[in-house]
């Protein structure tokens, strides 16, 4: 670090839902000089001592020149995912896979010495669905028939070996649960809904039950929470992976209490079958899979992340799901390409 400007910060995908979040809060440090923002478009978006530059991490001609958008870095955090075409897993891999490797062999090359990567409560095995919950240790195979789950989980393979070949690289692996705020609100909308479910429809005197299926317990985070662990992991002199959650787990009566609406059981088969009718049909970007493997996610135990980042949410899961809702309803977003809101779009 300059002890006169401070860090330099890259991070990719820093135009999304955590991307924004991140950048913010690394433009607000005082041990940060400057960020620089990757993206696949340039955002009309202004923070302190940050820039932009457009960069495609899926097309394979942008790999050569990553390493001069690294150089000079304190430390790279990559954030860049792509979440559909949900029918082409293939588009997806480009992104996702291949344009990590991309970045992790930019990092190398451009002696960055610290990589903070985003992976995901979804890298996760099958493991147990109450408190206390799972910690870092937790075996990181996915659930192999979601592409998400798949990519998450190949990625941790890959910083497996990142890290032994690279021991000078400080490499930290961020698993966080489901991530919300209000501006993220029509571009979750759009990935896991699709364009054919408006905003304003989903009030809880339109939405009268809630499904209680088998294994339907997660837990979430306010994005501008996840951000600050972010910043802790750039800042400090940390490795490894770190869960991330805020309480309380969320299952069926925390949605229904939400939504104001009643609580039914009904049988997987039922849900899942309706999901992917509507997928095969295309009026669905989420696929069954995805289901299948948010029914078999385990409850993340984040003692070290607060442990050893000093971290701590400052709202509840219920908040940050309560923000996402209203933003759904009022069509919220951000002056970015994925975060466009109804009114921006």
């Amino acid at each position: 670090m300059n002890e006169t400007t401070g860090l330099r910060v890259v991070v990719t995908g820093a135009t999304g839902n955590v991307g924004t979040s991140v950048v913010r809060a690394l433009a607000e440090d005082p041990q940060v000089g400057s960020v620089l923002g990757l993206a696949r478009r340039v955002p009309d978006l202004a923070f302190p001592r940050t820039e932009w530059a457009a960069v495609d991490l899926g097309e394979e001609e942008n790999g050569d020149g990553l390493a001069g958008y690294f150089a000079g870095a304190d430390a790279v955090v990559h954030l860049a995912w792509r979440f559909q075409p949900t029918h082409d897993p293939v588009v997806t891999w480009q992104t996702n896979v291949l344009g990590s490797l991309r970045v992790f062999k930019a990092v190398a090359v451009a002696g960055v010495p610290a990589l903070v990567h985003a992976s995901s409560v979804g890298a996760y095995s099958p493991g147990p669905k109450e408190a206390p919950g799972v910690d870092e240790s937790w075996p990181t195979h996915g659930w192999p028939d979601a592409a998400y789950c798949r990519e998450k989980a190949y990625l941790e393979r890959v910083l497996d070996t990142f890290e032994y070949e690279h021991p000078h690289v400080r490499v930290v692996r961020m698993r966080p649960a489901f991530l919300f705020k209000e501006t993220s609100a029509s571009e979750q909308r759009r990935i896991f809904a699709g364009r054919f479910l408006p905003g304003p429809l989903v009030r809880p005197d339109l939405l009268p039950w809630v499904p209680d299926l088998k294994g339907l317990v997660l837990q979430a985070l306010h994005t501008d929470d996840a951000a600050q662990a972010y910043r802790q992991a750039v800042l400090r002199e940390v490795s490894g992976a770190f869960n991330l959650a805020a309480d309380p787990v969320v299952d069926a009566r925390v949605l229904g209490d939400l939504l104001e609406a009643k609580v039914v059981r009904v049988p997987t088969g039922v849900v899942r079958a309706a999901l992917a009718a509507a997928w095969n049909a295309h009026l669905a970007p989420a696929s069954p899979h995805l289901l299948d493997a948010v029914l078999r996610l385990p409850v993340l135990d984040s003692s070290r992340a607060r442990r050893e980042l000093d971290w701590q949410p400052l709202r509840t899961s219920t908040d940050a799901i309560r923000e996402f809702l209203d933003g759904v309803r009022k069509g919220s977003g951000e002056q970015t390409a994925p975060l466009a809101g109804r009114k921006a779009s």
